[in-house]
C-alpha cells in the first residue's frame, strides 16, 4: 500500500474528504505507477525466455494518475526498452481494463508478424482515490475495504518458439459489452479531492443479468453452452458479483475459486487483478498436476468488469503443461 502512516501525516489534505490533494496525489502516481509496473514487467520478462530486446509493442494500463510524458513512455524510459517500441497507453478504464488490454494485445499481435507485446496493469488506488471517511458517502467506505494497490504484467505474441517460450493461455476470441441502462452505476470523477466515485448497489444484478448474453455471443462460435465445462477468470469487483455470477449459472462452488482467492489475498487491484487471477490458475493447475493450466480443462472464459458499465468477455484456452 502506497500509502503510509508517514505520508498521511505529513499530507494531511488528503484525510480530509473533500480537502484539494490532487497535487499531493499526483506526486506520488506519477513516479510509482511506472516503477511497481517495472517491477511484474522484469518478472514477465524472465519467465517469458527471450531478452527484451525482442518486444515490439508495448501496452500499459493504469486509471491512477494522468500525466505527460505518459506512464508507458516513464516504464520504456525505466526498463531501457528499444526507443522504437510502439507503445500504447490505456487510461482511467478502471476495473474491466485487464480485458481490454488483452483485445488489444491479441490485435497488435495477429496483425505485426513477429510482434511481441509488453502488457502492464499497475495501479496504486490507495494515493488516487483514498479519502478519510465521511458519514454521507458510504461507496468512499465500500471502496476502501475493496480497493489495492498491484501491477501485473505478461507478454503477447503468436506462433510462440517452441523450447524458448512458455505460453500461458491461448486468447481466442475477445468482445466488448455496455450495460444498458447503467451510466449512472459505475462512475469516477477526478476532482481537486482526488477520485470520487460512485458504486451502485445495483452493479452485482446488473452483471448478473447480462452476464450470459455475453457468454451466448463469445462462444457461440464454438457450440459450448454448459458453462460448468469451462474454466473461469472472473473480475472481483467484490464478492457479491461473484455470489450473484454464481446463482445465476448455476456454477459449480469450485468455479470462482482463483478469482475468490486473489480477491481475499490482494484486494481488487484495478486492471491488473484478472492478470494475477491467471496466474494463479496456471501454478495451481501445476501444482494440482492436471493437464492444463485451466485446471485441467480446455476452454475458459475471462471477464473485465468496470465503469460504463461495460464487460470485457475474453475466450481463452488453457495450454498443455
Amino acid at each position: 500500500m502506497y500509502l503510509t502512516d508517514e505520508i498521511l501525516k505529513e499530507k494531511t489534505s488528503i484525510c480530509n474528504y473533500m480537502a484539494p490533494s490532487l497535487n499531493d496525489r499526483q506526486d506520488i502516481v506519477v513516479e510509482e505507477v511506472p516503477k511497481l509496473g517495472e517491477q511484474a514487467a522484469t518478472q514477465a520478462i524472465t519467465e517469458w525466455g527471450q531478452h527484451k530486446s525482442k518486444i515490439t509493442h508495448l501496452v500499459f494500463s493504469t486509471s491512477s494518475g494522468i500525466n505527460m510524458p505518459t506512464a508507458d513512455y516513464r516504464l520504456a524510459k525505466l526498463m531501457g526498452l528499444n526507443p522504437s517500441i510502439k507503445r500504447f497507453v490505456m487510461y482511467q478504464n478502471g476495473c474491466y481494463g485487464g480485458g481490454l488490454v488483452l483485445r488489444l494485445a491479441k490485435d497488435l499481435a495477429e496483425n505485426n508478424k513477429g510482434a511481441r507485446v509488453l502488457v502492464v496493469c499497475s495501479e496504486i488506488s490507495s494515493a488516487t482515490c483514498f479519502h478519510g471517511p465521511d458519514e454521507t458517502n458510504i461507496d468512499n467506505l465500500i471502496g476502501r475495504a475493496l480497493f489495492a494497490d498491484g501491477a501485473a504484467a505478461l507478454i503477447v505474441g503468436s506462433d510462440p518458439l517452441i523450447g524458448v517460450e512458455k505460453p500461458m493461455f491461448e486468447i481466442v476470441n475477445v468482445t466488448q459489452t455496455i450495460v444498458p441502462d447503467s451510466d449512472a452505476d459505475l462512475t469516477g470523477h477526478t476532482r481537486e479531492c482526488g477520485l470520487l466515485y460512485h458504486i451502485s448497489e445495483k452493479i452485482p444484478s446488473l452483471i448478473s443479468k447480462n452476464i450470459e448474453g455475453c457468454l451466448e455471443e463469445a462462444f457461440q462460435p464454438f457450440n459450448i453452452k454448459n458453462w460448468n465445462s469451462i474454466f473461469w477468470v472472473v473480475h472481483p469487483g467484490g464478492p457479491a458479483i461473484l455470489n450473484e455470477v454464481e446463482k445465476k449459472l448455476a456454477l459449480e462452488p469450485d468455479k470462482l475459486r482463483a478469482s475468490r482467492h486473489v480477491l481475499h489475498e490482494y484486494g481488487n487491484m484495478w486492471s491488473g487483478t484478472v492478470l494475477f487471477i491467471l496466474n494463479e490458475m496456471r501454478h495451481a493447475s501445476v501444482t494440482r498436476g492436471l493437464e492444463t493450466t485451466g485446471e485441467g480443462l480446455e476452454w475458459g472464459v475471462l471477464f473485465g468488469i468496470g465503469p460504463g458499465v461495460t464487460i470485457e468477455t475474453v475466450v481463452l484456452r488453457g495450454v498443455s503443461i
